[in-house]
């Protein structure tokens, strides 16, 4: 991890554990500057997409409090999702009902194994400004901020996954990329596409790159619309599932009905809604977004930009990959992105808030 020079905490005692002697080693801790405001900071958590066979094995063999998480999440589930994660096979993992507990479940256990880094360090857990999730990644956030419990998260997303694939029955749903249209040509892509059937954007990921949704016929009239508009790249997208779109409507109601017996709380931290990025802090406000982001669209580009106007310098991405962190790159240049995922480390953990060395 780069680290900003001229900026270092008191030196850290912390007991070394290989010697008999009690006697303390000296640790010496760098801390970037932008990142010792614990209020310019926020969380974001990726979605479906984001899964990979072999996700959190090293993580869980390198931190006990990872390990824990996974275990957790496992007996919620009544099957091991951590060991799919970790062995596959992929076409397995992938299935919408297996991704989505995965992700979930790696992600906090990232969350909990960086906690764990940073108290061994003598540093106390920061509480950022924001904890954001992209579709999927929003329960991960509801987890981090304690509005459901991990595994409450497990439970329902499996259920969210089952859900929507059924959801749309008898009508042919379909995606698609669009990478390189202008925003300001968007409006129009999504009056002529409608003409073909149902359509909208699924996702605004980054400037020039939308996901659309909806009914086969008008994904792929989308296509061919979308290129005479200007996209440079217009891709059908291999998925039944119309994700973010009315035909998701079966899978809201049936969400709506489970949510109805699950605990809410009021965050600790404040998070943001995927169509608006509008502050979420009640557990009301939380139950309702977990019900209406299916059937509305995920707008990133309003997340990142709403965070930044709030004042964060530094997004942080919790969890397996690092998609999170190209798409903020190209939202807000000037912002540090870290991501946790760290592939050349053993472990695959960054620690973003310090770099430790015994002195």
């Amino acid at each position: 991890m780069d680290e900003q020079a001229g900026h270092r905490f008191e030196d850290i005692a912390i007991p070394q554990v290989h010697a008999r002697s009690h006697t303390p080693a000296r640790v010496s801790v760098d801390l970037p500057a932008r990142l010792r405001l614990m209020t310019s900071s926020a969380f974001v958590f990726p979605g479906q997409g984001s899964q990979s066979v072999g996700m959190g094995q090293a993580l869980a063999a390198a931190s006990p409090a990872a390990a824990a998480v996974l275990a957790t999440a496992d007996a919620a589930l009544g099957e091991s999702i951590s060991q799919l994660a970790a062995t596959g096979p992929a076409d397995r993992l992938d299935r919408t009902e297996n991704a989505q507990p995965a992700l979930l479940a790696v992600s906090i256990a990232y969350l909990a194994a960086v906690r764990e880094r940073w108290g061994a360090l003598g540093i106390e857990a920061p509480v950022p400004a924001f904890a954001a999730g992209h579709s999927m990644g929003q329960y991960s956030a509801f987890v981090a901020a304690g509005v459901i419990s991990i595994e409450d998260g497990v439970r329902l997303v499996r259920e969210r996954g089952r859900l929507m694939q059924a959801s749309g029955a008898g009508r042919d749903g379909a995606m698609a990329a669009i990478l390189g249209l202008d925003d300001a040509a968007v409006p129009a892509l999504v009056e002529r596409a409608s003409a073909h059937g149902v359509f909208g954007v699924a996702n605004r990921n980054a400037p020039g790159q939308v996901v659309v949704s909806g009914e086969r016929a008008a994904i792929e009239a989308s296509a061919d619309i979308a290129r005479e508009l200007g996209a440079r790249k217009a891709i059908v997208l291999p998925v039944s599932v119309a994700a973010h779109s009315p035909l998701m409507a079966e899978a809201a109601d049936g969400m709506r009905r489970v949510l109805a017996d699950v605990p809410f709380r009021d965050p600790s931290i404040t998070l943001l809604s995927n169509s608006g990025a509008e502050p979420i802090t009640t557990a009301a406000a939380a139950r309702t977004e977990l019900v209406a982001h299916l059937t509305a669209g995920v707008d990133w580009v309003a997340a990142v930009e709403r965070m930044r106007a709030a004042g964060v310098t530094t997004f942080i991405e919790v969890g397996p990959g690092r998609v999170l962190t190209g798409l903020i790159k190209r939202i807000a240049p000037d912002a540090e992105v870290l991501a946790l995922d760290d592939r050349a480390s053993p472990d695959r953990l960054a620690v973003p808030f310090a770099t430790a060395t015994t002195a």
